[in-house]
């Protein structure tokens, strides 16, 4: 006997127990949103693994110049990045 006979054979019987007003995700449904939590779960803990052994230090811009001695980037020499009335003024020209 093929699985389509056996299933064809039993379908009138769960036809008789099934309620259409309350379908629910059963078994399977359970099985397969746990596995997707496994999943997601694996793929976060992995994640931070492969996160934690980043270790980037980004290189300075050259287009900024050599920083100063209090470590901010050296004053442009295009005038818009000048001191007035003793503040200091960034490479964008706002104070």
């Amino acid at each position: 006997m093929y699985a389509t006979q056996a299933l064809t054979q039993l379908v009138p019987l769960a036809a008789d127990e099934l309620d259409k007003n309350k379908v629910t995700p059963g078994v399977l449904g359970f099985l397969v949103f746990a596995a997707l939590a496994v999943g997601t779960w694996l793929l976060m803990k992995s994640m931070n693994r492969h996160m934690g052994k980043v270790d980037f230090e980004e290189t300075p811009d050259p287009a900024a110049g050599p920083a100063g001695a209090d470590g901010e980037p050296a004053e442009a020499s295009s005038g818009t990045g000048t001191k007035a009335a003793g503040t200091k003024a960034t490479a964008s020209g706002k104070g």
